[in-house]
This record gives C-alpha cells, structure tokens and sequence, in this order.
C-alpha cells in the first residue's frame, strides 16, 4: 500500500527544518526510526507508517476537553511527539494499571463502571514547545476498557485503542518512534475504476 501524498508531507514536516548533520544524529540515537504514527483528532483515527507505507489504521479516542498541553487541563496535545517509554510487556489484554504498574486485576472489554488506564502503555513526550508539557502531564497511547467509546473524543488527554489494537501497535513500534497528532482529517480516497470482471 502506498502512502499518500498528504500523509508523506506530515510525516516529513517531523524534520523539516533540521540540519542534515542534526537528522543524521537523530537517526542514530532515537530508536526506532522506521515507524511514525499519525493521529487524526477530528477523524478519531490513527495511521501506523512503516518505511514511508501504510501499515495499518486504527479506531482511537482523544479527549473531551479538546486539545492542548496546558496543565491540568486534560486536552489531548498536538504536534510533533515521540514514543519515550513502553509498558505493558507480557501482561494480558485488560490488565490495570495504575501509577504505571499492574494492579494483578483484569477487566473484560466494557466492564461496567470500569474506565482504568489497561493492556499497554506508550508514554509520549512532545518535541515542540507548545507540547512540551506532554511527559509530565503523564499523557499516554494505551488500551481501555471502554472499548464502546473508542472512535468517540471521551478521554481525559490520552489516546485510548482497544486492547487488541494497542497491543498490535505495541509489538510493532519502539522508544524514539515519532507521532504527530493534529486537528487535520485523514483525506478520503477517491474511488477508482472497478477492476474489470474475468468470466
């Protein structure tokens, strides 16, 4: 699948701007370089690139509180971020969390009364200066219980994905992997012509 054009010049616009001398640094010290994650607020849809290409789409779920990085204001950021830390490894689909350790409980999908951070953990760090709060605003990709919600903006800064997903994404992307989120939708493919039937 190739990517299109409009995902190629967000994705770019992560180093737009650097020197080559400073690209080449942060090529070598930043992990995993090969995947970069794009996330539509208004679409409440993630892309995963590998190498430049599509690799999957996923349903999320950001905030209801909007976006933005201001202290205790529970908004989703936006801009150019990174995976800083993984948590999660080994743990099965609907683990708790809490403080980033698991509490041993176990939640089924949409169990009642139940909104616990679950499954896995990407905490992100933002790269800008209007997301510079990101990290310490403990603003994270993770699975949630609520699955019901997901494809809605109903989280309290973090991207939610149901736990089969968030474990997929977590499996394939390491520390350093750049995301961008922003307020931009995902362009809608034009249908093309309908292969021709072979009787």
């Amino acid at each position: 699948m190739t990517t299109p054009l409009f995902l190629l010049r967000l994705t770019s616009s992560i180093y737009r701007g650097l020197p080559l001398l400073a690209i080449l640094l942060l090529a070598g010290c930043a992990g995993d370089t090969r995947h970069r994650i794009i996330i539509s607020t208004t679409d409440q849809s993630m892309v995963l690139l590998e190498d430049n290409k599509v690799l999957a789409k996923y349903p999320i779920s950001t905030s209801k509180f909007g976006l933005g990085d201001a202290p205790n204001s529970y908004a989703t950021p936006v801009g150019k971020l990174k995976i800083k830390k993984k948590i999660g490894d080994g743990h099965p689909a609907g683990a708790v969390f809490k403080s980033r350790r698991p509490t041993g409980e176990v939640l089924v999908i949409d169990a009642p009364g139940r909104d616990p951070i679950v499954t896995r953990i990407l905490w992100l760090e933002g790269l800008e200066a209007h997301n510079r709060n990101t990290y310490g605003r403990y603003i994270y990709i993770h699975g949630t219980p609520e699955e019901r919600n997901i494809g809605q903006a109903v989280s309290f800064g973090c991207i939610r994905m149901r736990s089969r997903d968030v474990i997929e994404l977590y499996d394939i992307v390491g520390p350093g992997a750049r995301v961008l989120i922003t307020s931009q939708p995902f362009p809608t493919p034009k249908p093309g012509p309908k292969p021709t039937e072979i009787p």
